[in-house]
């Protein structure tokens, strides 16, 4: 077991950084949504297209799985960071095109963010015992936390409050962008003379051949993880996505630099949950921890709402803004339940479940205009039902049929 041990200790560290990078990239691009809104004059809807254009590339996904199964985690992890570092270089002109232009760039970028979340994920769960598996994948994920609590700041300092008092210019990403596509470059090349590992799933730690069955697509609680995703990306995408007009219903007037400061307080919970949940989740199972925070976080939704009707509107932005504590160990215990027990069909399952990404693609614009027809209470209600199906996950759907 300690060799073991020494052999994925660096491996998992190498990962945990890739985790890092997604976290940034992540909130980076959600977090420039209230901004882009102002530079280009955009409506409710059309300011959410961001996460459909980056979330959409989620699309790919199982097709990754497939390549990856040819090329394996190291080319996979390699290709990745160049369409990322493309894609960043790429938003430079294209910002000068208008909002389409951008969105383009984007979508390139996105690309090496679908390939990388498709390796990391499951290379981590294989880095181990099954038994840790779900604590390993926390314990990245807070790395992935600690990112989305710097890239709003990031945002805020170098590109909101670089025209705060003026006219937003949509050519204020310029700058960043390519600060952080050279950055990107960096670790390429330094990725490059790294070797990580490759292992078979078909084997667990003691290199013993599991059964397995024929295909991926035929166990059940992969699917019903992968719709799990699906609407936990709603979750955690729409808090911070209608937090600017929750806080302006509130009666909040926020500037927009104050406001993307506020939010890092969400992403912070998601941080602090998984810091803690590398722990719990070596005393408790993943189906009851994330049944508890999935009803918890409903819970607390469910009081924002009331209190902030009642006039109680500090509270109520408390309890809005807290939600990220009881997301915070969603993904990681989706993602190991949905896995378990796939063998040799993992990376193609990995594949099928981070397809379900695209739910950040479509439920925020979905709940944006169900907002432009009959209000913003109503748009935010449509979470109670993603917080309803990941209980049911949870306690029913991850069990192995």
């Amino acid at each position: 077991m300690t060799d073991n041990k020494n052999k994925f200790l660096f491996p998992l560290i190498v990962m945990a950084s890739m985790f890092f990078l997604l976290g940034f990239i992540t909130t980076m691009n959600n977090s420039l949504i209230d901004y882009l809104k102002n530079a280009f004059s955009l409506n409710e809807v059309e300011k959410q297209l961001p996460n459909t254009f980056f979330y959409g590339a989620y699309i790919l996904s199982i097709p990754v799985g497939y390549l990856l199964n040819r090329i394996g985690y190291r080319w996979g992890v390699l290709s990745s960071l160049a369409l990322i570092a493309i894609g960043f270089f790429l938003c430079i002109p294209g910002v000068t095109f208008g909002y389409y232009g951008f969105l383009s760039a984007v979508s390139v970028f996105a690309i090496g963010v679908v390939i990388l979340q498709v390796a990391a994920n499951p290379y981590v769960n294989a880095l181990g015992t099954p038994e840790t598996a779900a604590s390993r994948l926390t314990l990245t994920n807070a790395l992935n936390s600690v990112a989305t609590v710097i890239a709003p700041i990031f945002v805020s300092m170098l590109i909101v409050s670089a025209n705060e008092g003026g006219a937003a210019d949509p050519k204020a990403v310029q700058g960043p962008f390519a600060g952080i596509g050279i950055a990107t470059l960096i670790i390429v090349v330094v990725m490059f003379f790294l070797k990580l590992p490759e292992i078979n799933e078909g084997e667990n730690v003691a290199g013993e051949v599991k059964k397995s069955r024929s295909s991926a697509y035929k166990y059940t609680h992969m699917w019903l993880g992968s719709l799990a995703i699906f609407f936990y990306m709603g979750v955690e995408i729409g808090i911070p996505s209608f937090f600017a007009d929750y806080s302006d219903k509130l009666g909040f007037n926020f500037v927009g630099d104050t406001r993307t400061r506020l939010l890092a307080y969400y992403w912070a919970g998601l941080m602090v949950g998984r810091v803690a949940g590398i722990f719990i989740l070596r005393k408790f199972s993943a189906r009851t921890i994330l049944s508890f925070n999935a009803i918890i976080g409903g819970i607390m939704l469910l009081l924002s709402l009331v209190l902030g009707s009642m006039g109680m509107k500090s509270i109520a932005l408390v309890l809005f803004i807290g939600t990220g504590l009881m997301h915070s160990i969603m993904w990681p215990c989706i993602y190991n339940l949905s896995l378990e027990d796939l063998g040799p069909h993992t990376k193609v399952g990995s594949g099928v479940i981070a397809t379900s990404v695209i739910g950040a693609a479509l439920l925020p614009p979905m709940m944006g205009a169900i907002q432009k027809g009959t209000g913003l209470v109503v748009a935010i209600s449509c979470l109670f039902i993603y917080y309803a199906y990941i209980t049911f996950f949870a306690q029913k759907g991850s069990k192995i049929r």
